[in-house]
């Protein structure tokens, strides 16, 4: 079939249709008949065209234009058809018009030649909707109308536009209002949803193929092809470019008939059920003079539709049609309707914003006020049409709809201002769909309506859930709303950026967070009457609000979360999901949101501006409360300048300030308040503004105060300003006049609208007050008439502002206080929400064309303060959920929520808020709190697997409270053992233990034996719920903490593992009935953890260490036991990776060994600790290294042990690494090789094995041998001395190394060995010590050996410490004896070593100790000094015997006893200095510069402390002081003698003195005399001949000193007498005879020798005076003693006198025999022994011969 005919047989069918029907020939329809006549006339002459159609398909071919232009001169008779209102007539004509619009056989692009300047399908669809009358219109025209316009829409061969598509949408719009049939009612509103949809969808099509486009051509263009290549593709894609276009608009066609028909006839099959019920309702409900009423009225709401518009469509130049308007609808339309025509770029957008602007018009049409609205009223279904549409438009918007600048002002003037009406709508419906599409102005639009909504929010959808009177229907639906703008992470970050971030908006964050809590929390249930049923479901939807807001913090965040568990599902659960595809949340908004007005988003920015915010916020409310005081406070702060002009500027901008206030404040008297005022009313311009107009903008910005002086100054100024701006204006003479009008508006409005003036005041009344007033004339009547007028019909308002929070609650008190019924209730709410409304819109309008720049957040940080500000109020919630409610699905969600907060807490590292947090999830366990077990429920179990769950996926941000999640672990597996029906008194005594510790959880006071006995039912019941705590689930989430212990971070695992030990420390401090639970996790997660770092083990060791520590001395052997075992497991573990040189982790794991066996005095357990420390030897001796110092530290400790077998092993192990180690890993022990030796020295002092003793010497002899074998290992062991924690390292010099590591440590423990052992053992330590030094000591540096006398001189200082006499004695005559030989050995052996290093400290330790009350230890040091001299005199340089000599002095002048001279009964006794020099010494080296660690212990030593100090009297101390210091006196006398002659020359001198005397005569001449020669000096003589003169002179005075003194006692009686009688020296005076004797015998044999040695002959003289002097002072003493004993000392000293005399030359006689001639004769006159008178004869026989007397000595004898 041809297009023509198809075209024709649709035409001419119609025709023939009408020309039959019977109706036709009526009069009325004439016209119509002839029409339809010709035109069916005319298309029988047509001829048939060429053009087929496509049998094989549905889709009409294109047709021609020429056919298109055909068939549209027929349409003049289906025009009259539709006009005729004849229902058949127009059904036919309807159908005809559809079909040729849907094959394309009707496009209409042609002018209409009956009406100019419009297009023929613009006629053709005013005819269509036209055949629509109201509510009389036949259902079926109504149906075809439908069908008709939905096809025009959804044709792609017909194009109508702006007005015409208007007029569509308002035809389906009154068909659907004023249809009573349900399937016409449905089918419009879906067409009505369709013709929209394709509206918008045709707009966006074309906006992406544009840009598609545009994209191609910028891509074509980079290419640079040559011309000729791109001229024939230009080609080439033209024509192909022209076949799709074909191809399109041949698919468009795509049966549009069919298309209609689906919709349609799927519309009727879903509502048919219903049509009759509803049909007959609405017959019987509405009669048909109303029905036509409300379609004339409904009329109204389609008047914006038509507002003309003049555009360019199709090239034609045309106004768009005038769709009729009801005569009062002009006036509505304000100034801001007018398009901007240039800012679309298509007729398509244009379209579309027409429609949408007319909906949102309709929208806001108001309900009649008079009673609640009626559900099938015409105003109140076009109302939720127009919102359901706007709705649907907003859901499919595409890119140009949220881009447009037209649209975006759109929304903001029309839409944003009529859900400012609608969204305080009391209909349920309606304000369901204004929160639906304030839902998708948030998600899509809010970077464009900041403004916006912040009214929303503050002033609508949170004012209804602060309210008291709000229903509880109008608050579910709110708080839905708000679980999917909190689900969306994006947004709520926004809000809080946008919002409490910004110095100018409110806190909407702030405000929602609140509203919110307090729904969670239950508080607003009695406020709005809710049944208990409602109050918990509006508490969920509240706390489900608040979880989801949790979980877009933790989305936010997610990046900087660390999750050591991937398989851990919290991430997941809090990834908040997409309700549907209009949410926009998660990281997809992230992305959608990069405007290019974003602000740098700097969270320290915020920051800084939310703390600005808060002081402002701060300032306003105390400003609310004292003007001055807040305006202080805000200049303080810096947010306020201190001019008048900045103050009032303030007043003006800042809404917040409460505008009484401000009235009051500008109303004040003061200078600086009128100031202000001034420049307030001076910064307003009324420049050509009426007076009234100006007088509502001058008070819309403050309320008036109540004095009539305050109104007077603030109208006088305003007056005066009104004035200023408006000079032109020639109504007022002056500004009085102004002013006292002004007044007087003033007290007409209070008159007119105040409730308390019954009377008010009238029109003429007003006029007539203001006679006069313009300078005495009257203003123009007409003027004060419109003033009264406007004023009675407009009420002078303030500005609209959002209500203070403070007054929103006020009906909340009295719905308290007192019963309301419902319908009060309503009358309340209906009232509240006209005020909202007003006040929204008025907000709405205000900001309509503001542009607030909109910050899209991005950074991660705006988390923290946001949590900041949430968690306090957020934690009251779920905890109150926690506390009182059973339900799951109330604690559930809280225990989400607290799992979210706290991953949020740690991933800021907010210690408070964490804190908080786990504690409150800890105390909701029961397991720690003090609540009865019998109150464990389901959800403290759900709270159990939450704290588990949190410390398994949040392990590495917990920190310290591990603590608080470890000790409900340990409490759970007291649980897990209640439920398993252990009969065990937890923690022993039911709680009766008077350890304070062990009855602090009522858990431990479970007894299960007692329960048993009372209650067997409640036992059972209590096992029952104790054993869901024994679940798979559970015990699997316990023991996925500790195996995941392996995952934590360093930090992490050190908090952990603290938190762990101080609960195993509270499990084990029971004494009875300890729990080993923690510490066997202890050892578990060693395990675990194994594998980690040194420097990361090194942290945990510190603490797992202490613990050990702690826990291995225990009273409890068998914790104890587990705990030395564990320690040996680990140690084992830790071994076996062995060490590198210089770390020092295996001492560290080692060390609680050693501090257990230290601390724990039970011997099963250091005989473990032993045992253990000698199996890892055995195992792991090749991998230990700084570990040895810890093992010999224990066997160290094993060695004082009295226990055989511990002492026994010990040694045993270590004589193995004395042995076996040092001979074959000597490197890896040589650090602790001073451990070692001090381990062996403590076995040789333990006086209960003696063999051991013996051994351990001799070990220390072996090591002593590897020092000197090994040197070059100590040398290279390392630059300082490794020491002990709290120690100091000392650096060591590299050649000092093997001193101070090896040598030293030797020696000294050789020292106190011989220091603390008994004879035995101390002899062979001391004979080994000298061994070492002599068979070594070549070895030695010279500085080394005074390090080493200081070792030695430590034997000696055992003697200042009193102990009995027994051990004294043994001591003396043993070990120092012993000592002081080899001493002097060492020394001789070294002589020209020690020497310059020593001998001067040597001399110093000598004089030390002649100087102590110590008769032994006096008696030792003049012996060393002796036989150190004796031994290297000859070697001594003068220098030296300076030295020597005036060590001697010293000492002779230190123990003088002086005291014997001047006592008297009752003196005090100080003693004296402890320690000697090198002791002083030596000690302070041990604590400034100690090269050894051993020198630390000597404070320690043990036989230092056991010798008790002996209780003597003072005076006997004193005694015994002086009776030593005369001893050493005498012994220092005889060392003198014995060093310079020999020991044995002065005794065998006396023997022949004696000898002499007996025979009477010389032994031979030879004796007579016996001059000196150097051949003479020979070894006889001692050290005499190493000394010079003044040496000798000195030693020579020390003597006549001491003599002196002696004589000077000896002469004293009566002192003698008084130390007699106080028991000095026996039962006999006292007296010094061998000291005055002794020490007179020496010095004179000093002198003899000197005055007969040649080499002095220089000093002859000198030496002759001194000597006479000697012997005469000696000669006249000895005449004045009386006491026969005191002459028989004397005896010796006489005999050596005349002996040595006799010895001299002649000449050397004669001068000492007429010097002492006298005293010698008076000898002869006194009772004189025998040997004397003896020595006299020879005397005298010498004396004659000399003086020649007698011949010579043989004639003497002769004459005989």
């Amino acid at each position: 079939m041809s297009v023509k005919k198809e075209a024709d047989m649709f035409v001419s069918r119609a025709l023939e249709k009408i020309l039959a029907d019977k109706e036709i020939k009526k009069p009325a329809y004439s016209q119509l008949k002839k029409t339809c006549q010709v035109a069916l006339e005319q298309i029988k002459k047509d001829p048939a065209g060429e053009s087929k159609v496509d049998d094989t398909g549905t889709l009409p071919m294109p047709v021609g234009s020429e056919e298109c232009i055909r068939v549209e001169k027929y349409i003049l008779p289906f025009e009259l058809a539709c006009q005729s209102m004849h229902s058949r007539f127009t059904t036919t004509s309807l159908d005809v018009l559809q079909k040729l619009i849907a094959y394309g056989h009707l496009v209409g692009n042609s002018e209409d030649t009956l009406h100019p300047g419009k297009k023929l399908i613009d006629r053709v669809v005013e005819t269509v909707c036209a055949c629509f009358h109201g509510t009389q219109t036949d259902e079926g025209v109504q149906l075809q109308i439908i069908k008709c316009l939905l096809t025009v829409i959804t044709s792609n061969s017909v194009e109508i536009h702006e007005g015409t598509i208007l007029q569509v949408v308002r035809t389906c719009y009154n068909i659907y209002l004023a249809s009573k049939n349900l399937i016409n009612q449905t089918t419009a509103k879906a067409t009505l949803t369709q013709m929209i949809s394709v509206i918008f969808n045709r707009m966006e099509q074309q906006a992406a193929v544009q840009q598609a486009a545009a994209a191609e051509a910028q891509q074509q263009k980079s290419k640079q092809e040559e011309i000729e290549d791109d001229c024939h593709s230009t080609d080439t894609q033209k024509v192909s470019e022209e076949e799709e276009v074909v191809d399109v608009e041949t698919e468009g066609k795509t049966s549009v008939e069919e298309v209609v028909s689906s919709i349609i006839e799927e519309v009727i099959d879903k509502v048919v059920p219903e049509e009759k019920a509803a049909t007959d309702a609405n017959t019987n409900d509405t009669p048909h003079s109303d029905i036509a009423e409300e379609v004339d009225e409904e009329t109204t709401p389609t008047e914006n539709i038509g507002e003309t518009t003049t555009v360019v469509a199709n090239g034609i130049d045309h106004p768009s049609t005038s769709v009729h308007m009801s005569p009062g609808d002009t006036d509505s339309i304000h100034s801001a309707d007018s398009v901007n025509v240039s800012a679309f770029t298509s007729v398509l957008q244009m379209d579309a914003f027409l429609v949408f602007r007319s909906l949102c018009k309709l929208s806001m049409k108001p309900l009649n006020t008079d009673g609640p609205p009626d559900p099938k009223s015409h105003e109140l279904r076009s109302k939720i049409l127009s919102l359901q549409l706007l709705l649907q438009i907003l859901q499919t918007a595409g890119p140009v709809f949220r881009s447009n600048d037209m649209f975006i002002s759109a929304i903001k003037q029309y839409l944003c201002v009529a859900l400012s009406k609608n969204g305080a709508s009391s209909v349920p419906e309606v304000f369901e769909l204004s929160l639906s599409i304030f839902l998708i102005l948030l998600a899509h639009f809010k970077q464009h309506l900041k403004r916006q909504i912040e009214v929303f929010f503050k002033d609508i959808f949170l004012f209804i859930l602060e309210t008291a009177s709000s229903s509880f229907e109008h608050k579910w639906m709110v708080v839905q709303a708000l679980t999917r703008v909190c689900a969306d992470a994006q947004c709520v970050v926004d809000i809080y950026v946008n919002y409490d971030c910004d110095l100018g908006l409110a806190n909407v964050f702030e405000r929602l967070i609140t509203d919110l809590t307090k729904i969670a929390q239950g508080q607003q249930a009695i406020v709005y009457g809710a049944t208990p049923a409602q109050e918990h479901n509006i508490r969920l939807k509240g706390l489900e609000c608040i979880v989801s807001i949790l979980k877009c913090m933790v989305d936010w965040s997610n990046d900087l979360y660390v999750n050591p568990h991937q398989q851990s599902n919290l991430g997941n659960e809090v990834m908040p999901q997409p309700v549907d595809p209009d949410s926009d949340s998660g990281k997809g908004t992230m992305a959608s949101y990069n405007s290019a007005n974003s602000l740098n988003d700097s969270p320290e920015q915020f920051e800084e501006l939310k703390q600005m915010k808060e002081t402002i916020v701060a300032g306003i409310e105390l400003f609310n409360k004292k003007a001055k005081k807040g305006l202080a406070y805000l200049q303080e702060h810096g947010l306020l300048g201190t001019t008048a002009e900045d103050i009032a500027r303030f007043f003006q901008t800042e809404e917040r300030l409460d505008k009484t206030v401000i009235g009051d404040f500008m109303g004040e008297n003061d200078k600086f308040n009128k100031e202000v005022m001034y420049a307030y009313v001076d910064l307003l311009d009324f420049d050509g503004i009426k007076f009234v107009p100006a007088l509502r903008r001058f008070l819309e910005g403050f309320r008036l105060p109540g004095e009539a002086q305050k109104i007077d100054r603030l109208m006088e100024k305003f007056a005066a300003r009104y004035c200023q701006c408006n000079q032109s204006d020639s109504i007022f003479a002056s500004a009085d006049a102004a002013y006292v009008l002004a007044y007087s508006i003033i007290m007409l409005a209070t008159d007119l609208h105040s409730s308390q003036v019954k009377y008010k005041m009238s029109k003429e009344q007003y006029i007539k007050m203001n006679r006069g007033i313009n300078d005495s004339k009257d203003l123009p009547t007409e003027y004060l008439s419109d003033i009264y007028d406007e004023i009675a019909l407009n009420e002078i308002k303030l500005k609209p502002t959002s209500a203070p929070i403070s007054n929103k609650h006020g009906s909340s008190a009295n719905l308290q206080s007192t019963t309301v019924t419902p319908k009060q209730r309503k009358t309340m709410f209906d009232t509240e929400m006209q005020h909202m409304t007003s006040v929204a819109k008025a907000l709405m309008e205000s900001v309509s064309h503001a542009k607030i720049e909109f910050t899209s957040a991005k950074h991660h940080e705006h988390v923290r303060p946001m949590f900041k500000m949430v968690w306090t109020p957020f934690l009251a919630s779920f905890s109150i959920g926690l506390q009182n409610s059973d339900d799951p699905l109330m604690f559930e969600p809280c225990l989400d929520g607290m799992r979210c907060a706290i991953r949020i807490a740690c991933i800021f590292r907010m210690e408070l808020e964490r804190d908080a947090y786990v504690q409150a999830l800890a105390r909701f366990t029961l397991l720690t709190a003090n609540s009865p077990l019998t109150e464990m429920k389901p959800k403290n179990i759900e709270t159990i697997k939450a704290l588990i769950s949190v410390a398994h996926t949040d392990g590495n941000y917990l920190g310290h409270t591990w603590l608080e999640i470890l000790k409900c672990i340990s409490h759970l597996e007291l649980a897990q053992l209640i439920g398993s029906g252990v009969k065990y008194n937890l923690h022993g005594g039911g709680g009766k233990s008077k350890d304070k510790k062990s009855s602090t959880h009522p858990m431990d006071a479970f007894d299960a034996e007692g329960m048993t006995r009372a209650d067997s039912k409640r036992l059972a019941s209590l096992q029952g719920q104790m054993i869901q705590t024994s679940s798979q689930s559970v015990i699997v989430a316990m023991d996925r903490v500790f195996t995941g212990s392996v995952k934590l971070d360093g930090d992490a695992i050190v908090d952990f593992v603290t938190a762990l030990c101080a609960v195993s420390m509270d499990e084990l401090s029971n004494t009875s009935h300890p729990r080993m639970f923690s510490l066997q996790k202890i050892v578990e997660i060693s395990y675990y953890n194994m594998g980690r770092i040194r420097l990361q083990w090194s942290r945990i060791w510190a603490v797992l260490g202490e613990h050990f520590n702690k826990v291995g001395c225990i009273q409890n052997e068998d914790v104890a036991f587990f705990a030395v075992d564990s320690l040996r497991q680990l140690s084992m573990k830790f071994l076996e990776k062995g060490e590198f040189a210089n770390f020092r982790f295996q001492k560290d794991f080692l060390r609680p060994f050693e501090h257990i066996m230290k601390r724990n005095r039970s011997a099963s357990i250091r005989d473990m600790v032993v045992q253990c420390v000698s199996q890892m030897v055995q195992a792991q001796m090749a991998n230990i290294r700084s570990g040895w110092k810890n093992i010999f530290s224990v066997f160290h400790l094993a060695a004082s042990e009295s226990e055989e077998n511990i002492v026994s092993l010990a040694f045993q192990t270590s004589g193995k690494i004395i042995s076996t180690v040092f001979a074959q890993h000597f490197d890896s022990v040589v650090g602790s090789f001073q451990d070692a030796v001090k381990c062996l020295s403590e076995f040789a002092c333990n006086i209960s094995f003696p063999d051991i003793s013996m051994e351990a010497i001799r070990l220390i002899r072996a090591c002593a041998k590897i020092v000197a074998e090994k040197p070059k290992l100590f040398r290279e062991s390392g630059v300082s001395l490794g020491a002990d924690q709290g120690e100091t390292h000392v650096h060591v010099k590299e050649g000092d190394r093997v001193w101070a590591k090896g040598w030293f440590p030797v020696l000294f423990e050789l020292s106190c060995i011989i220091s603390r052992c008994k004879m035995d053992v101390r002899t062979r330590g001391l004979t080994v010590m000298f061994e070492i030094m002599k068979t070594y000591g070549e070895d030695f540096e010279r500085h080394w050996w005074k390090d080493l006398f200081r070792i030695i001189f430590r034997i000696f200082d055992n003697m200042k410490l009193p102990e009995q006499q027994s051990e004294k004695t043994e001591w003396m005559t043993t070990t120092c004896n012993h000592a002081l030989y080899a001493i002097v050995d060492v020394f001789t052996q070294y002589y020209s070593v020690l020497q310059d290093v020593l001998l001067s400290d040597l001399y110093e330790q000598l004089h030390w100790c002649v100087q102590q009350d110590n008769e032994e230890l006096a008696r030792s040091g003049t012996n060393c000094l002796e036989n150190l001299v004796i031994s290297n005199g000859s070697k001594f340089s003068s220098a030296v015997w300076d030295e020597t000599c005036q060590c001697i002095v010293k000492i002779f002048e230190s123990t003088i006893p002086q005291r014997l001279m001047s006592w008297t009964p009752g003196d005090s006794y100080s003693e004296p200095q402890a320690g000697g020099p090198l002791a002083r010494d030596f000690k302070r080296s041990e604590s400034v510069q100690s090269i050894h660690s051993q020198i630390s212990v000597l404070s320690q030593d043990p036989a230092n402390q056991k010798i008790p100090n002996m209780k003597v009297h003072t005076q006997d101390k004193l005694f015994s002081s002086l009776l030593i210091k005369c001893i050493v006196q005498l012994e220092l006398i005889q060392s003198i003698d014995n060093v310079i002659f020999f020991p044995t020359t002065s005794k065998k001198d006396d023997q022949e003195n004696m000898v002499t005397a007996q025979q009477g005569r010389p032994a031979d001449d030879s004796d007579i005399v016996r001059p000196h020669s150097d051949s003479s000096v020979s070894g006889d003589q001692g050290m005499y001949p190493y000394l010079s003169a003044s040496q000798l002179l000195t030693l020579v005075d020390c003597l006549n000193n001491s003599h002196h003194f002696a004589v000077q006692f000896n002469s004293n009686h009566e002192q003698r007498n008084t130390l007699w009688k106080a028991g000095f020296k026996g039962k006999a005076k006292p007296n010094l005879l061998k000291q005055e004797t002794q020490s007179l015998a020496c010095s004179l044999r000093i002198l003899y020798s000197m005055y007969s040695d040649e080499r002095l002959a220089d000093c002859k003289d000198m030496i002759e005076q001194k000597l006479l002097k000697l012997c005469s002072e000696a000669f006249s003493y000895y005449l004045s003693l009386t006491n026969d004993g005191h002459r028989d000392a004397w005896r010796d000293l006489m005999l050596l006198i005349f002996s040595r005399m006799l010895k001299l030359s002649d000449d050397e006689f004669r001068v000492h025999a007429s010097t002492h001639y006298n005293a010698v004769c008076e000898l002869l006159s006194t009772d004189i022994k025998p040997e004397l008178r003896a020595m006299l004869k020879i005397y005298f026989t010498r004396l004659g011969v000399v003086y020649n007397i007698v011949p010579s000595l043989d004639t003497v004898e002769s004459v005989s």
